[in-house]
């Protein structure tokens, strides 16, 4: 009875488009609802540490007095606290396709002080 299963499937898979991809030269799309990794709208941040406080992997820090937002990418889970959280909605999940780390780093953006931009103006 199973051999029967098996070639059945066998048979059936041989008119079917293949389920796998030639992975370094085609790229399937990515699924819905796949979260991806932290971007963050340095122009929009204010630093208010909020995401830092709730993100549950302790992946996130800001540092105020340097004006960087960094983000340990090995660390992060992925769970779109800090999107959900931040106040000025400058945080968003990118589903685009990461290349593979080779070494291992944290992400730092820095932050732009909206107060020298207006006194140079």
């Amino acid at each position: 009875m199973g051999s029967f299963k098996l070639g059945g499937m066998t048979f059936g898979s041989l008119f079917k488009k293949p389920e796998t991809v030639l992975y370094p030269f085609e790229q399937k799309p990515a699924p819905a609802g796949l979260k991806g990794h932290i971007e963050n709208d340095a122009s929009a941040c204010i630093l208010c540490g909020i995401c830092a406080k709730n993100c549950p992997a302790d992946a996130i820090a800001v540092e105020k007095k340097e004006r960087t937002w960094a983000i340990d990418p090995f660390r992060c889970v992925q769970c779109g606290t800090c999107v959900r959280v931040c106040p000025k909605q400058c945080l968003t999940m990118d589903p685009a396709y990461t290349p593979i780390a080779t070494a291992k780093s944290c992400r730092v953006v820095h932050v732009p002080d909206p107060k020298a931009a207006v006194t140079e103006s």
